[in-house]
């Protein structure tokens, strides 16, 4: 069957907050509408085409009258709020329990065994962002070699080490050895690789990073359409997110990179499915609240929006949706539990309100339905709705 879709993951660009978002503490939470507001309203006027302002009100988006997509809203069910959690909901597995966090740092017995194992020794082990642990350990981990450990309000072990004093190469293995060590109950949902370059004072993470997830425990969209022989390509970090099951490829240093992949792929022709993540909303910015740099990066994917919708071609299905919240402009600088935008472009695509889907599953199982697989996960397609 010569089909395509894409499935595109702004990360951290949630619409509003879920039905359980006092469960997460992220009351006020709200990364659309809040950076709508801040910026005294939002500038994307190809979405705005696609049908984001019929998803809900956001200052600064017009709500038009005949939109060129099908426009919708996405609610989370599996318990979490992290990258993980939400890309493989996207791909229909939901998760009983969030992967553990450490709000006071990782128990000292498994930083004991991680140096044990690794030859080195462990500085930090502390709740932070990447930026300031550079400032604080910088310095002190050129001058000793030990590894940097830190973490976050997320569910992840981060290993920082400079390019010049740690090989990318060692680097690498140690989170391997990590990914292996972190099993229930500790079984963190990513190991991260943080390299990093420069000077005290002026730190810089370098595009290297590599993200090791815990693999998932049931069957996915992606394991399903490998066995059916339907081919499958990453942009950015999902094949990561996947533990490379059912994935491969697709390292990019942030958005502009990322658009870039997609455009090739699109205009290269390659039937199956495309799964991508653009990063740096969260990364670059939810996480730093930066609510001007937030913005702009939607500005950014926004003037991109026309060439790729220009490259589709006739049996092309394009999902532009998120993972989670990640609200610049609260307090907080993590992730938050909200709801997540739907939107679906593509020549055959009838402008239709899809409605408040029950579960992010729900995107992954009209993907399968698309390809003429069985496979649903815990979703329900809204393939019929969808087109002419």
């Amino acid at each position: 069957m010569a089909r395509r879709a894409v499935i595109l993951v702004l990360d951290g660009v949630g619409i509003g907050a879920a039905h359980d978002v006092a469960a997460y503490g992220d009351e006020g939470s709200d990364t659309l509408g809040n950076v709508a507001r801040a910026v005294g309203g939002l500038l994307v006027p190809n979405l705005a085409r696609l049908g984001l302002g019929r998803i809900r009100p956001l200052f600064g988006v017009p709500d038009v009258a005949a939109p060129s997509g099908a426009w919708g809203l996405l609610e989370p069910r599996s318990a979490g709020k992290d990258s993980t959690t939400g890309h493989w909901e996207i791909a229909g597995v939901h998760l009983a329990r969030p992967f553990p966090t450490y709000p006071h740092g990782f128990p000292q017995e498994l930083l004991t065994e991680f140096s044990r194992r690794t030859g080195r020794g462990v500085i930090g082990n502390v709740v932070g962002s990447g930026t300031k642990v550079l400032d604080d350990f910088g310095a002190e981990h050129q001058r000793t070699g030990s590894w940097i450990v830190y973490t976050s309000a997320d569910s992840v072990f981060q290993v920082a080490a400079h390019e010049d004093t740690v090989p990318l190469a060692e680097l690498y293995a140690a989170c391997a050895t990590a990914r292996e060590m972190l099993v229930p109950p500790h079984d963190a949902s990513r190991v991260i690789a943080r390299p990093f370059a420069g000077r005290p004072g002026a730190w810089v993470r370098t595009a290297n990073r590599r993200d090791y997830s815990i693999v998932p425990p049931e069957e996915t969209l992606l394991d399903a359409l490998q066995a059916a022989g339907i081919e499958r390509t990453g942009v950015g970090k999902v094949d990561d997110l996947f533990a490379r099951r059912g994935l491969e490829g697709g390292h990019t240093s942030g958005n502009a990179e990322g658009i870039r992949r997609i455009l090739e792929w699109l205009r290269r022709g390659p039937d199956g499915l495309l799964f991508a993540n653009l990063v740096d909303f969260d990364q670059a910015y939810g996480h730093r609240n930066d609510v001007p740099g937030f913005h702009q990066a939607l500005r950014d994917f926004d003037a991109a929006l026309p060439e790729i919708i220009a490259a589709l071609r006739e049996d092309d299905l394009l999902f532009i949706t998120a993972d989670h919240g990640n609200d610049p402009t609260t307090p907080s600088s993590d992730h938050a539990r909200e709801n997540v935008p739907l939107l679906v472009a593509g020549p055959r695509v009838r402008p239709v309100d899809l409605g408040r889907r029950p579960t992010f599953s729900d995107l992954g199982a009209t993907v399968a339905d698309w390809f003429g697989i069985g496979f649903r996960g815990r979703g329900t397609s809204f393939l019929p709705a969808l087109l002419d």
